[in-house]
């Protein structure tokens, strides 16, 4: 079921009573922080895009691809406004800051902004979070490795990443306790050179499953591959890409859920919030896993999936211990929908920096 995060994650509905203006669905602009082709997080919005053209009729969609998260991506918002768009998906993380004011100068736009917990009268969020994936593929991962050695390759120390890395770090903790992951910061949405020299630099280490989030996993698979190292992929399924270097990895199927928002605010009953959707709508997918994962790894990780998407176990549910040993959330405790999407520390066991 698809979620509104309003102080707390109820159930999805608007607000008896409130209807907010008829934004005509009928162009819808989306602007990528990459290319739509780089087989990961751009390209899963970019099959988001064309669902919306196959599910609604009339729809035109317009993308533009290599945007940064700079002033660059107002003037291109503002190149869609005046060509008729009347609905704008922001879907990089720093942009959210450009739609805010975007949206003050054009109030006639709906924007529809990936993830972030800021909105105003015609600007809204939706995220699907993959923490629970993240927690499963970490049990893949911990089951897997001979070393206890684990790798993540990350774009930046934001929220969003930060929550991926602690999740997988204690889904591999939750079957080999000293289970360890470093991580590599590569400054950059998709810096392939980087990528590359960080899965070599873990091979020399002895790390031998690499995850990640960058914009494209294609280089750290294929480089993975070369080092005989395991990965877990992020955003799009690249299991025929991987070879064996596969284990799993974590999708996102927006579709859905564009759709939805298209619908409401066609129909002038959207109001915006912050949509949420989970493993339990669809909207994360726990991508198939690779020949090397023993069957018996497979079952239990498909259980424990069960039992999450019954809501009977929770992901970030204390006790969670920083870097430091300090204590984060204490023991049967559970982490807010707000903490967990401002997450600023990496948990113990976790090398690398937060800054």
């Amino acid at each position: 079921m698809r979620k509104l995060l309003t102080g707390a994650i109820v159930a999805s509905g608007l607000i008896a009573g409130l209807a907010g203006p008829a934004w005509a669905a009928d162009k819808i602009g989306f602007i990528y922080v990459g290319p739509a082709a780089d087989y990961g997080y751009n390209m899963s919005m970019d099959l988001g895009r064309k669902y919306v053209e196959e599910q609604i009729d009339g729809v035109e969609t317009t993308a533009f691809e290599a945007i940064p998260e700079t002033a660059e991506v107002e003037r291109v918002m503002e190149r869609l406004i005046n060509s008729g768009h009347n609905i704008i998906f922001a879907t990089s993380y720093g942009y959210l800051d450009h739609a805010i004011k975007l949206g003050e100068k054009y109030p006639e736009v709906a924007f529809l902004h990936a993830g972030g917990l800021k909105t105003s009268a015609n600007v809204g969020t939706y995220w699907a979070d993959s923490d629970a994936g993240m927690y499963l593929a970490g049990v893949v991962a911990g089951s897997v490795s001979k070393t206890g050695k684990l790798g993540f390759v990350g774009a930046f120390q934001i929220p969003q990443l930060l929550r991926s890395i602690n999740a997988f770090t204690l889904g591999a903790q939750s079957v080999n306790p000293d289970a360890t992951t470093t991580v590599v910061w590569t400054g950059g949405w998709w810096e392939p050179q980087k990528e590359a020299e960080a899965v070599n630099a873990f091979a020399d280490q002895g790390i031998d499953v690499i995850a990640e989030q960058v914009d494209s996993p294609i280089t750290i698979a294929e480089t993975a591959l070369k080092r005989d190292v395991y990965v877990i992929g992020k955003d799009v399924d690249i299991s025929d890409r991987a070879g064996d270097a596969w284990l799993t990895g974590v999708s996102w199927d927006w579709g859905p859920m564009m759709v939805d928002l298209v619908k409401e605010i066609d129909a002038g009953t959207w109001e915006p919030s912050h949509v949420r959707g989970d493993l339990a709508s669809g909207n994360a997918v726990l991508d198939p896993f690779g020949p090397v994962v023993p069957e018996d790894v497979q079952a239990s990780v498909m259980a424990l999936k069960d039992k999450i998407v019954a809501g009977e176990q929770a992901v970030f549910t204390g006790p969670i211990l920083r870097q430091d040993g300090s204590v984060v959330v204490p023991e049967g405790e559970a982490m807010t929908p707000e903490a967990i999407e401002t997450t600023d520390f990496l948990v113990k066991g976790v090398i690398g920096s937060t800054s």
